[in-house]
């Protein structure tokens, strides 16, 4: 988990620097504008995370999926799977301590 300075936890949000390194958000407001599109993100991600398993199950199921098909079926799940992993990992770490 990241904090601030100040010891404030940041949040982990769904998308990157252009270089690739996460980037966070540092507020206690949850409904702050930043924070507001970051759950707007996530919530695309998943839909399109969802979708993209809902096509591809059929296309695996089947006989005679070229190589050129596998490949595109399987870089797309990676990333759907990239994006829900982050997702988890943000959610989970502003989960109240126990």
């Amino acid at each position: 988990m990241m904090r601030d300075g100040t010891g404030t936890q940041l949040r982990l949000l769904p998308w990157t620097t252009p270089a690739g390194d996460p980037c966070y958000l540092s507020t206690s407001d949850p409904n702050s504008r930043l924070s507001c599109m970051a759950d707007e993100l996530e919530a695309e991600l998943l839909d399109s995370a969802e979708f993209v398993l809902e096509q591809t199950k059929p296309l695996l199921a089947g006989k005679g999926m070229g190589e050129r098909e596998l490949r595109f079926a399987g870089v797309r799940l990676a990333e759907a799977l990239g994006d829900a992993l982050r997702i988890a990992a943000s959610r989970g770490a502003r989960l109240p301590e126990t």
